[in-house]
């Protein structure tokens, strides 16, 4: 597999990673893209270690040509001096040299084709990762609205879980209230009953009630005795009325006859002072 061909391969498997992820997208979004990052960077480093070693070549084949120069110069020299040996060995080197710079340009035209096709992938890879940068920048920006829209619609319709639990709470507050309301009006209704005095006595219903009748029978018989007191003392009030009057009469009757003997007993007084007087003059 080509390295262009392995990053889109990274790239959809990223792009389904994160939309079959449970996790944050915005997240798995943004470590997706540094991976992609991180392996352009990757192919930037081989392009340029490719570069380096074909440099290299470049620099080794420089020197056998100069080597070849030289090999040519030494013939010249070795012919000038009817050296025919020596020009031998300085031809047989420069053909040495010549080989050599023929393997050499071989093999950097071959670096050459692999570089240009590299920084072409890479050019590729990179414009591919630019795309994806603006699909999860795309993406992220449609998931956090989608996200708002979502939090607010469960804040308006109560489905959010914070709000099932407030009217979760909310509904057994309000059961709670309603149970507590209808036990006091149960304990109202069977203080005002004398259930509790019931409750707390040892009688059954047959001593209640046989006790109730009594109770009756002794309020009828004080209301009879009340009545009867009250009927007596209106008789003996009006004989009494009728004493008072006679005893009156006759206290006035024998006021008047004592009246009338004191009178008489004066007269007599006065009868007698006025014979004494007499007797005196004479």
């Amino acid at each position: 597999m080509g390295i262009l061909s392995r990053a889109s391969y990274v790239i959809r498997s990223r792009l389904n990673a994160v939309l079959n992820s449970a996790e944050d997208p915005g997240e798995q979004l943004d470590y997706s893209y540094e991976q992609l990052r991180d392996q352009l960077q990757d192919v930037k480093g081989g392009i340029a270690d490719l570069t380096t070693q074909k440099k290299r070549l470049e620099i080794q084949k420089r020197r056998l040509e100069e080597n070849v120069e030289k090999h040519n110069e030494q013939a010249r020299e070795a012919v000038r001096q009817d050296r025919e040996d020596l020009a031998r060995q300085a031809l047989e080197k420069k053909k040495q040299k010549m080989t050599q710079i023929e393997d050499l340009e071989g093999q950097i035209s071959d670096l050459q084709n692999t570089q240009d096709n590299l920084v072409e992938k890479k050019n590729t890879l990179q414009g591919r990762i630019e795309e994806f940068r603006t699909q999860k920048e795309t993406m992220k920006a449609r998931y956090e609205a989608a996200e708002a829209s979502t939090r607010v619609s469960e804040a308006m319709t109560g489905a959010g879980d914070e709000m099932e639990d407030v009217s979760r709470s909310i509904e057994r507050a309000n059961e709670r209230t309603e149970d507590m309301e209808a036990r006091a009006e149960a304990m109202d209704e069977l203080e005002e009953s004398g259930a509790f005095e019931d409750a707390l006595s040892d009688k059954d219903s047959i001593d209640r009630e046989l006790e109730s009748l009594s109770t009756d029978s002794e309020v009828d018989a004080e209301l009879e005795t009340l009545q009867a007191e009250m009927g007596e003392g209106t008789t003996e009030e009006s004989a009494d009325e009728s004493t008072d009057e006679s005893t009156e009469t006759e206290t006035s009757a024998a006021d008047g006859g004592a009246d009338s003997r004191v009178e008489e007993t004066d007269a007599d007084v006065e009868a007698e002072l006025e014979e004494l007087q007499s007797d005196t003059d004479n």
